[in-house]
């Protein structure tokens, strides 16, 4: 391969349509059937994995590599494509985090994923990409594969520029030493496919320039469960813990506590008591805050008859005066004959 040259290699040749030719080299030049000693092959190729990238890079001339091989088992001819790619220049984590966060949760046999904003909210509604991990291998890959490519599809869709996973590692976890006789967890944590997944993810967000952070995975479960799954969860949607997890993961990924800003009892409501939320930070409009001090006597702290305006009820806005303040005059009595 050569940068540069057409179609980004000089050897085997292939054109964004699947035209493959060959350049044989000189014992073998008279067996050509294109110009310039090549050999033209009479079937086409398809990439199913990459072929819009692969495409770009053959029509802008760009470096690929070749390999051919043959399958004895299936008789088929098979042709694998590589290339380098650049390493992706790393970015802050709050210009990653600008636009909110994707929080995914991974189980079993799908991804458990929800939006959030700046301020850790859940917007929308939460998304789960499926995948099947029976099968052989290469439909395993294809599986996970697919159900990343939806969800950075949809990431893309959101305009978010982050993903936030659990950086969960089953790989030493698995054995009876760690875990008893709990055989079904076993086998439950056996099926996960965390490394696979992670890895994948990783790659295949490089590529659409989506950062992956990934985050501790201690209690993400539990806590979405206890704080964001009742309150997530109303008549016309139903918030399992998969989802409520993902929000705890998006949380901590953006630096936010997972505990909700839950209302204080009726008795600490008041300002002498203090707040027992937690509070935002000053630079957020509308925040929880003390109210403001009014300058001049209140209801609730001037007695009666103390007040400026206490004993002038004309001063208050009401219809007609009081009786005090007007004129009394008694009429002239009739004199009797």
């Amino acid at each position: 391969m050569a940068r540069g040259k057409h179609y980004g290699n000089e050897t085997i040749r292939i054109s964004p349509d699947g035209e493959v030719s060959i350049r044989l080299p000189a014992p073998l030049a008279y067996l050509a059937n294109a110009p310039h000693g090549r050999y033209v092959l009479a079937c086409r190729v398809v990439f199913a994995h990459r072929g819009v990238e692969w495409a770009d890079r053959v029509a802008a001339g760009r470096a690929v590599a070749y390999r051919i091989h043959l399958d004895t088992g299936r008789e088929r001819w098979y042709l694998t494509a590589s290339w380098q790619i650049p390493p992706t220049p790393a970015i802050p984590i709050e210009a990653a985090l600008a636009h909110g966060v994707i929080g995914v949760d991974m189980n079993a046999d799908h991804l458990a994923a929800w939006r959030l904003d700046v301020h850790g909210n859940p917007t929308g509604s939460p998304r789960r990409f499926f995948y099947d991990l029976t099968g052989t291998a290469h439909h395993r890959d294809a599986q996970i594969r697919h159900a990343l490519t939806r969800l950075l599809h949809w990431s893309r869709v959101c305009g978010v520029k982050a993903v936030a996973v659990e950086d969960l590692d089953f790989t030493t976890e698995k054995t009876r030493e760690k875990h008893g006789r709990r055989k079904r967890f076993r086998r439950l944590i056996s099926g996960m496919p965390t490394a696979k997944l992670r890895a994948r993810l990783a790659s295949m967000a490089d590529q659409t320039g989506i950062a992956v952070i990934a985050v501790d995975p201690a209690y993400t479960s539990r806590w979405g469960a206890q704080h964001w799954q009742k309150p997530l969860t109303s008549t016309t949607r139903t918030t399992t813990r998969h989802d409520a997890a993902a929000v705890a993961i998006g949380r901590r990924a953006q630096g936010h506590p997972i505990r909700r800003r839950t209302t204080p009892p009726p008795q600490h409501r008041s300002d002498a008591v203090g707040h027992r939320t937690v509070r935002a930070g000053p630079g957020f409009l509308g925040r929880e805050g003390t109210r403001p001090r009014i300058p001049g006597p209140r209801t609730r702290s001037v007695g009666a008859g103390r007040g400026t305006n206490a004993g002038n009820q004309n001063a208050q806005h009401r219809p007609g005066r009081s009786a005090e303040h007007e004129s009394w005059k008694q009429d002239s009595l009739p004199l009797s004959p």
